[in-house]
């Protein structure tokens, strides 16, 4: 792989999506760290009652994650250049987020689901049960042929995983 670093253009704004303990934030940040983006984290961005409701292994539906939606995507239209780790699972609300900051571009991260359930189980300190990630999983919608994304499955370093994404955001760029 090359080591090709800086912004894939001024301005780019990448989400990094997956379900729960799919590596979004590891991910996003080492991506961040690559390419000098600002790195935002979507969980920041959930009202107490959200996290509230997810601490007590509830899932979050529509009418809770609209709001939140809107808060992630007037973070990321704020932002210039930036990466952003956001569940992003249905596509309608990667169409919200789409509708706010136009050109961004999804990096879905992908696993199996045992890998996953093993991630969250050896998780500490982290608001989200490993219990709901099978209603993320329900959830989940992958990216459609027309949508501006690539789909990396998790089975490597979190290092290797934002150099393959870092390559296609900037393949894209040219």
């Amino acid at each position: 792989m090359t080591d090709e670093r800086g912004p894939a253009s001024p301005g780019a704004r990448v989400v990094v999506m997956g379900v729960s303990a799919s590596g979004k934030t590891s991910v996003a940040m080492r991506l961040a760290s690559l390419t000098g983006a600002r790195f935002i984290d979507a969980d920041a961005l959930h009202p107490a009652s959200n996290v509230a409701k997810m601490a007590a292994g509830t899932p979050l539906d529509d009418g809770d994650r609209w709001p939140w939606l809107d808060a992630v995507a007037a973070t990321l239209d704020a932002a210039d250049a930036s990466v952003i780790a956001c569940s992003a699972l249905k596509r309608s609300y990667r169409d919200r987020l789409r509708a706010s900051a136009p050109g961004v571009v999804f990096v879905h991260l992908t696993g199996p689901a045992e890998l996953l359930a093993a991630r969250a189980d050896g998780r500490d300190g982290h608001f989200m049960p490993p219990a709901l990630l099978r209603s993320q999983l329900d959830t989940l919608e992958p990216l459609e042929a027309d949508e501006a994304g690539i789909e990396i499955l998790i089975d490597a370093p979190v290092a290797e995983i934002a150099q393959t994404a870092l390559e296609w955001v900037n393949a894209r760029a040219r």
